[in-house]
C-alpha cells in the first residue's frame, strides 16, 4: 500500500461528500430503525429517499466536480 496524496481534493467536494453520506446513511439507518418499530411505510420512505440522495449526489458529483 502507498500513501495517497488528498491535498488536491477541493473543500467543496469534500464537504459535499460529508453531508450526503451522512445524509444518505442516516436515512437507511433511519429506515431500519423504522422497520424494527413495525412502521413499514415510514422504512420505505427513508429507504426511497436515501436511494434519491444518492442519485442526486451522484448528479451533483457528475454536473459539478467531474
Amino acid at each position: 500500500m502507498t500513501l495517497v496524496d488528498v491535498s488536491s481534493v477541493s473543500t467543496g467536494l469534500f464537504i459535499t461528500g460529508a453531508l450526503f453520506i451522512l445524509l444518505i446513511f442516516s436515512l437507511l439507518s433511519f429506515g431500519i430503525l423504522q422497520m424494527f418499530q413495525r412502521r413499514v411505510r415510514a422504512g420505505w420512505y427513508s429507504f426511497a429517499g436515501a436511494v434519491v440522495s444518492g442519485v442526486a449526489f451522484g448528479l451533483i458529483l457528475n454536473e459539478w466536480f467531474v
